[in-house]
Formats: structure tokens, sequence, C-alpha cells
């Protein structure tokens, strides 16, 4: 398994489709945080919805039975989310993984040295779909996230050969989403 590099991803990107919009250079040096093609990665962009969590109306949190009425939509350039909470979004581009490909997923320095870490799960191979973005604000201060911005980089690691099964043919809970998926079982 190797680590792929600018060359490798640009051309998955333009034949494959790998990731949708592909952006083949590195955009926002001083004006933004940083997006696009990165060396040994792909910065992605979080998109302008949001569902910010509060906790009015429960007082445990149940990954095998969240409520979507635990969570505030909001979309706009910027969001705000709580001291101590957090938030999902999804990624503007839309991920296509081959299926001898692990993607890994990290958050971006700018963010982590303000206390908001970014988690993601791994894209696994053969899984396709936006991408749900868990954003955590460990601060006792609100912060803010900038839409349409990078916010974590994207990691591929290429395998010798194919996986056995990949996660569209175990037909995947979240194979395909589109939008921010919540927590299934």
């Amino acid at each position: 398994m190797s680590i792929k590099s600018d060359k490798w991803i640009r051309t998955m990107a333009r034949d494959y489709k790998m990731i949708d919009p592909f952006i083949d250079r590195n955009v926002g040096k001083g004006e933004a945080i940083s997006f696009g093609l990165s060396s040994y990665g792909y910065d992605l962009r979080v998109a302008d919805e949001f569902k910010i969590f509060h906790n009015a109306l429960c007082s445990v949190i149940d990954p095998k039975e969240i409520s979507s009425d635990s969570f505030i939509d909001f979309k706009g350039d910027v969001a705000i989310i709580p001291p101590n909470s957090f938030a999902l979004a999804r990624s503007v581009e839309y991920f296509r993984i081959p299926t001898n490909v692990l993607a890994i997923c990290v958050g971006k320095s700018t963010y982590a040295r303000c206390g908001i870490i970014t988690n993601v799960t791994p894209f696994e191979p053969g899984w396709e779909g936006h991408v749900t973005l868990e954003i955590s604000n460990t601060t006792p201060l609100p912060a803010k996230i900038y839409a349409n911005e990078g916010l974590c980089q994207v990691l591929f690691l290429e395998g010798d050969e194919h996986c056995e099964i990949s996660y569209k043919q175990k037909q995947g809970k979240y194979q395909n989403q589109q939008g921010i998926t919540l927590p299934r079982v």
C-alpha cells in the first residue's frame, strides 16, 4: 500500500471522476482556508449546509437512535458552533473511491490550532458520496466554520490489489449519500 501523489490524484479525478468537482491546484492562501489539490492529498471544502447540535430536547446521545430534532438546520457562509458542542456538515465534493483505494481524512491545522477538530471515518474501497463531516468545538467559546473553504485533507492509499468485497458490493448503509447523513444502524 502506498500514499498517492498529486499526479495520481489529478489523473484519477480526471479519468474516473474520483473527486467532483475537482480543483487541480491549492487555492486560498491568504484569502481563504486552503482547498484543492496538495502534494499528497486533497483539501476538501465544507458545504454551506450544517446540522448544529443542541441539547434542549435530549439528555443522552444514542448512535442507534439519534433524533433529527437534536439538530438545528443552518445554511450560510459562516456557521457558529456553540462551545463544547459539534455540528455535522457535508463536503462540497462528491467522492468515488476505487476498489483498490482507501482514503483517510484528517483535520486541517488552521482549525485544529483553534480547538476545532474534524472527524471523518475512512472512505472505504468502492464507497461513493458526499462526505458527512463531524466538526467538534472543544473550546469554551463559539467557533466559526467557513463554508466553501478547506476543512480537512484526504489522503489516498492505493493497495497492491482490489479488495475482495467493496463497500458498494456489501451495500453499505452510507453508499451514495447526498446530503448530511445522520447515524444509521
